[in-house]
């Protein structure tokens, strides 16, 4: 098989994976089914919107555990375990990531798998007749919120990378298509397909058996996020009015919202196995089913280490916990949040932080761990930071702190103005920014929006001042001194470099 078939996983497919059932949890495999056969009927439409959907699951895209791309990218969680799997996991918190690494490699198979599956979906379904013209509407907006979900991941990790917003049949539109594309364009597609989910006929929120799809509420948050990036790390020209298109949008995934105020949906409400199909402030998350082998929630059992139980009956031997104590030292004194987020395991084995956000000791998840937690991707809280950060950067301070106060009310910790007469808490966080970027850290931990807080919140060279800034002891086995302006965006996987050196470019640091 020629080497073209290696462009960017799965955008050379020609096959599909379909979903069916009452349920876009519940999958069939028929095995390679060709699509000009497949796509017969308005069923198969949904069925394949099903099944780009259930590749947002996978860790090594954007599921529960795909944390080692993001969290331990950052501050917050890493490891000290340089030996396990040819040390490749811990070059991502170490920052020595070389481009040969593959689970650099099946990251980036696993968000293009994702956006193979939206362009099959976007490709196709023009051929169909719908009794419902109002289901393709809704079906092409929904693949559009996903291809552009896995976009935003993809353009904030690499930069420049391969746009295909088609189809790929054959090898000659392989090879068109193996080039990066300048970042500026992509960031131009994402917003445009967020604005069709937006203004087409999605739900106002997900909710009954559409928890899990996309909404407008999700749309519009989304939207909002990706407008906020392009104005923090892309242009100065554009900031302005980049910076109002965030605020827009975001104000209106925060109107969409069915309570008043953060303080009415108690913090541990959030994660509560029982309470996720009901919970208000959740807008878009990757759904689980509990007691399921195949559609079950791990992230407990996984994020679990040897001796401890509280998480979930399945008894693990792990002896690495993954929390840095740098974050564990930002937590303010008597914030709830930190022993609801971390704990301290004291088996002579670990001696170590530990997540235990996300719990299912029940009977129903077992002692085989597989447990009921659903993924949060996008929720209020996250919304109102973001809206601080936004009111911040236009100069409107009382109402971002207006913002900031809703999710310190509800956490239980005083309320900014107090914060900040408080000399610890203000010789650590000096200006409202930072008192942001800190709030956002302890309420969103170990929700993968860390490392992407810190790319928007520094250029490059303030971050390398930034983490560089830190003690050493808080932050394990890997160095802190190796991070440096290369570190902005992953390499590209050298399989992916090597198809086209020149059209496929390495980014700088890693040639």
């Amino acid at each position: 098989m020629t080497k073209r078939y290696l462009i960017i996983g799965c955008l050379t497919a020609l096959t599909l994976f379909s979903a069916c059932g009452k349920s876009f949890l519940e999958q069939t495999n028929p095995n390679a089914i060709p699509t000009e056969d497949y796509f017969q009927s308005e069923n198969d439409v949904l069925l394949a919107v099903n099944g780009a959907y259930q590749s947002l699951r996978s860790g090594d895209g954007l599921g529960e555990n795909s944390g080692l791309y993001t969290d331990e990218r950052s501050d917050d969680a890493g490891r000290n375990d340089n030996q396990s799997n040819a040390g490749e996991p811990f070059q991502f918190n170490d920052f020595s990531l070389l481009p040969s690494n593959t689970y650099l490699k099946t990251h980036w198979l696993g968000l293009f798998q994702i956006i193979t599956r939206a362009n099959l979906v976007l490709t196709n379904i023009d051929g169909i007749t719908f009794l419902n013209p109002d289901n393709k509407t809704r079906y092409t907006a929904e693949a559009k919120f996903i291809r552009a979900l896995a976009y935003f991941h993809l353009v904030r990790k690499w930069g420049d990378v391969p746009l295909v917003t088609k189809q790929l049949r054959t090898l000659d539109e392989v090879a068109a298509n193996t080039f990066r594309e300048k970042q500026e364009k992509v960031y131009a597609q994402i917003v445009a397909d967020l604005k069709d989910a937006v203004n087409s006929n999605l739900p106002a929120q997900a909710s009954g058996d559409n928890r899990g799809r996309a909404s407008k509420a999700a749309a519009n948050a989304l939207l909002g996020q990706v407008y906020l990036t392009m104005a923090t790390t892309l242009d100065a020209a554009n900031r302005t009015a980049n910076l109002e298109n965030a605020r827009v949008s975001l104000t209106a995934a925060w109107d969409a919202r069915t309570f008043g105020t953060l303080k009415e949906i108690p913090y541990t409400d959030v994660f509560d196995v029982n309470k996720k199909g009901t919970c208000p402030e959740l807008i878009f998350q990757i759904v689980n089913k509990q007691g399921d082998i195949n559609f079950c929630s791990t992230i407990a059992a996984n994020n679990q280490v040897k001796g401890e139980t509280i998480n979930s009956q399945k008894v693990m031997s792990a002896t690495d916990g993954n929390v840095t104590p740098d974050l564990v030292k930002e937590y303010e004194e008597g914030d709830p949040r930190k022993d609801f987020s971390v704990k301290f395991a004291n088996d002579a084995a670990v001696k170590n932080y530990f997540i235990t956000k996300f719990r299912d000791a029940s009977d129903g998840a077992g002692k085989s761990g597989y447990g009921g937690n659903d993924w949060v991707l996008i929720r209020y809280a996250d919304v109102a930071l973001m809206l601080a950060e936004v009111y911040m950067y236009q100069g409107n301070d009382a109402t971002a702190i207006q913002f900031l106060d809703q999710v310190r009310e509800r956490a239980g910790v005083p309320l900014y103005a107090a914060a900040k007469a408080d000399p610890n808490y203000s010789s650590k966080f000096p200006t409202l920014k930072l008192a942001i970027l800190h709030e956002r850290r302890v309420e969103l931990a170990f929700e993968h929006h860390r490392w992407f807080d810190l790319l928007r919140f520094f250029t490059t060279a303030d971050l390398v001042t930034y983490m560089h800034a830190k003690d050493q002891a808080d932050y394990g086995k890997a160095k802190l001194t190796n991070f440096g302006t290369k570190d902005r965006y992953y390499p590209i996987p050298f399989d992916e470099y090597k198809l086209d050196p020149v059209k496929m470019y390495q980014n700088p640091g890693y040639q």
